[in-house]
């Protein structure tokens, strides 16, 4: 069996030039296995485009009539149908712009991870269940925006049937306890997924599509161990199975199939590998937050000291970090940016490098997040990139840590 390292070198080694490369490919024109010329992953999430958190987003949150409310559900609600899909449209046509893409691909980045909820195809959901409606047309529109700026996309179901995470807005619907670990909410999920490779393999706009995420951020083994484990013997499986067998059925040829995501071993469900019928074409997320890493001293020699000696597993890409410390010091003296001088400005510079140093001895890494409006009142550049770079806190060359790292 490949081991899953071993596949995910052979996906970051793959080509040598950054145009797409085409293969025949039954009912459509031209295949979208396209893969980044650089060796490593680097990218920006594009958070709160498809599933609103609204701890990111507080003017647009309150814009839209949502103010108060914890998530999309409760505001679906709130609202009403018909109301909450104007303003949701509202939303997805303005929050990530073409010009957005085009700035992205002009900072040195190959990639974007597109958070999406199963709720994106609508005959999935069920009746009583409140989400939003009309989102395809965005993302269509959006992935062909990729395309065209020559970007990378990693397609993540981000948010599943029955929540796969309590008191997460990121789901879509904040429970107090998580209720997709059943097989009637794997089933909706596994039928999203097919969908999604279906999607991805015949519609031109999604040529550079390839990685698909089969779960975000599940429950961990320490606090929800019997989930965790059927997820992982029966989920993780079925949804390898279900999406070769999508690709299957529009004989695509092995050099074209999507690249099958899982949360890697250190995010704590277990081993993502343990029940999988193969780890051909597999690759592994890690989300490494140093915020709420109680080993870390808190302190700035501490931060750029546990980002220097970190080392993720082998192959690995880190799906999710950010500049934020922890939040009893987020705004103290040493690490307040309100009125950020020169000084604290280069340091996060220099911690930025110090990460993206350390995801890089692994497979890369995917920023979160791309843009917020706003965090606790002010431009919370911490967790922005596009903010971070205009602050000057990330330069415009995101291929450039090794020149800045304090690690040296």
């Amino acid at each position: 069996m490949q081991s899953k390292l071993s596949a995910l070198a052979l996906f970051l080694a793959t080509t040598s030039a950054w145009t797409p490369y085409t293969r025949d490919l039954v009912n459509a024109a031209s295949t979208k296995r396209w893969l980044p010329s650089a060796d490593k992953i680097r990218g920006v999430n594009l958070g709160s485009q498809f599933i609103i958190e609204p701890w990111m987003a507080t003017d647009e949150w309150a814009g839209m009539g949502c103010g108060g409310r914890n998530d999309e559900w409760t505001c679906v609600e709130a609202l009403g149908q018909d109301a909450a899909d104007e303003a949701f449209r509202k939303h997805w046509d303005t929050w990530t712009t073409r010009e957005d893409i085009d700035l992205i691909a002009s900072l040195g980045l190959n990639t974007i991870r597109i958070p999406v909820g199963f709720w994106i195809r609508e005959d999935l959901v069920n009746d009583g269940e409140h989400y939003p409606r009309g989102g395809l047309e965005f993302l269509d529109r959006l992935v062909g925006w990729a395309k065209d700026a020559g970007l990378y996309v990693i397609m993540d179901l981000h948010g599943g049937p029955g929540s796969q995470t309590p008191n997460q807005q990121f789901t879509g619907h904040g429970v107090d306890y998580p209720e997709f670990y059943n097989q009637e909410n794997y089933e909706r999920a596994l039928k999203f997924l097919e969908w999604m490779a279906d999607r991805i393999h015949t519609n031109q706009a999604y040529y550079n599509v390839g990685m698909l995420q089969v779960m975000n951020e599940p429950v961990h083994s320490s606090e929800y161990p019997s989930e965790a484990a059927d997820m992982i013997a029966k989920f993780y499986p079925q949804a390898y199975e279900r999406i070769r067998a999508a690709e299957a059925k529009l004989n695509v040829a092995d050099a074209d199939r999507l690249h099958i995501q899982y949360m890697g071993t250190a995010w704590g469900s277990g081993d993502p590998t343990s029940s999988l019928p193969s780890t051909e074409g597999t690759a592994f997320d890690d989300h490494r937050y140093y915020r709420w890493d109680p080993s870390v001293e808190r302190s700035k020699s501490g931060y750029i000291n546990a980002a220097c000696n970190d080392q993720r597993e082998d192959g690995i890409i880190v799906g999710e970090w950010s500049l934020a410390v922890a939040e009893d010091v987020e705004n103290n003296d040493e690490f307040s940016i309100r009125n950020a001088s020169q000084e604290q400005i280069e340091w996060y510079r220099g911690w930025w490098a110090a990460q993206v140093q350390a995801f890089e001895r692994s497979g890369g890494w995917v920023f979160w997040t791309w843009k917020c409006n706003w965090i606790g009142g002010f431009d919370e550049w911490r967790w922005c990139y596009k903010s971070a770079v205009a602050a000057g806190a990330i330069p415009r060359d995101a291929g450039s840590a090794a020149e800045i790292s304090p690690c040296q």
